[in-house]
């Protein structure tokens, strides 16, 4: 018996961990098994039972088998999960105020998304905090496409679509309305089966994601406008966070920081092979929007984000991300949030 504990003790270099000492994070998804998310969340917790000889591991529940983001959450706030991995409307119940980042039309490019994403970290993470929850790392998802049965060229197409909403998120039901569509709200668990039955002919999504939930396999057109540039997180609830001893949170904080801005830059990637994947598998993609339509676009995103200011997000901290991408685009004279741009 004290020649196997000695043994134990060699093995996890001095500090041997009991199954019973052992503090799992049981976490859950809506990322399906085998997916790079997935495996980056493998490796990231391979190496946080490394690094804490044992004290501290995830168990996965991937693919949706906890619910719908919203159940998460749920089961989170009662002890039953203690994280996940979520996208924009996962966090929207935690933390509206981070809904901001996937307000419709509001980026152009993906250095605009990373100087906000840096420049506004402290707000965004200290509305999560508030939440209950502690910030692991920022999950981009990417540009959210509109994948149709029907082909889309124009945003005079849109509102004759039978276009699928995510239940519950009112960042996409305000990009609808401003373009005057009139969309059917369901759960993600149930939008493959309305795609094929056809209660639905239109969904939205990163393109990877879409291909990974093969949605793509029910649609022929990929429009080729962007509405948004999808968040995500992987965030612990922080009461779990608060119990643990303070090496093991920074022990976590910085192995989660590590592998999953390495995910950010795979998922950009990704979804650039996920669109060259499917146009070569048949989708069509629509031809780039005119200057015209561009202009037009971002006065419905300027329309859509008035409509959420004081909802989810403050109308303050809208005019300053606003005026922030003005200036660094070089922007003069009013600003769209009515403040003059400052010389």
């Amino acid at each position: 018996m004290i020649i196997s504990s000695l043994l134990v003790l060699a093995l996890t270099g001095g500090s041997a961990v009991s199954a019973a000492e052992t503090k799992v994070i049981k976490f859950a998804t809506l990322a399906p098994e085998g997916t790079t998310a997935m495996k980056v969340m493998t490796q990231l917790s391979d190496e946080l039972a490394d690094k804490t000889h044992g004290a501290l591991k995830f168990k996965f529940y991937a693919g949706g088998v906890q619910g719908d983001e919203q159940d998460v959450v749920k089961k989170i706030r009662i002890g039953q999960l203690q994280a996940g991995g979520f996208t924009g409307v996962g966090i929207g119940e935690i933390a509206p105020e981070a809904r901001i980042l996937d307000a419709p039309w509001l980026f152009r490019n993906e250095k605009e998304v990373d100087y906000v994403y840096k420049a506004f970290d402290k707000p965004l993470s200290a509305s999560i905090e508030r939440g209950g929850y502690v910030l692991l790392g920022w999950t981009e998802l990417g540009w959210v496409y509109v994948f149709s049965k029907n082909p889309i060229n124009s945003p005079e197409d849109l509102p004759a679509q039978k276009m699928w909403v995510w239940e519950g998120d009112p960042i996409a039901h305000a990009a609808y309305d401003a373009l005057g569509v009139t969309p059917i709200s369901l759960p993600v668990i149930d939008v493959m089966s309305s795609l094929q039955t056809g209660l639905i002919d239109g969904v939205y999504g990163p393109p990877t994601y879409v291909n990974a939930l093969q949605w793509s396999t029910r649609a022929k057109y990929i429009y080729s406008m962007p509405m948004a540039y999808s968040s995500g997180a992987v965030l612990i609830s922080k009461k779990f966070f608060d119990s643990l001893e303070p090496e093991l949170q920074k022990t976590l904080k910085e192995v989660s920081a590590r592998h999953l801005h390495e995910l950010n830059d795979l998922s950009r990637k990704e979804n650039l092979e996920a669109l060259a994947t499917m146009q070569s598998q048949g989708l069509v993609m629509s031809a780039k929007p005119s200057a015209a339509q561009v202009a037009r676009y971002e006065e419905l995103g300027i329309k859509a984000r008035r409509e959420l200011a004081g909802k989810l997000y403050s109308a303050e901290l809208l005019g300053k991300i606003e005026k922030a991408l003005d200036d660094k685009r070089g922007g003069g004279g009013a600003h769209p949030s009515g403040k003059a741009k400052k010389s």
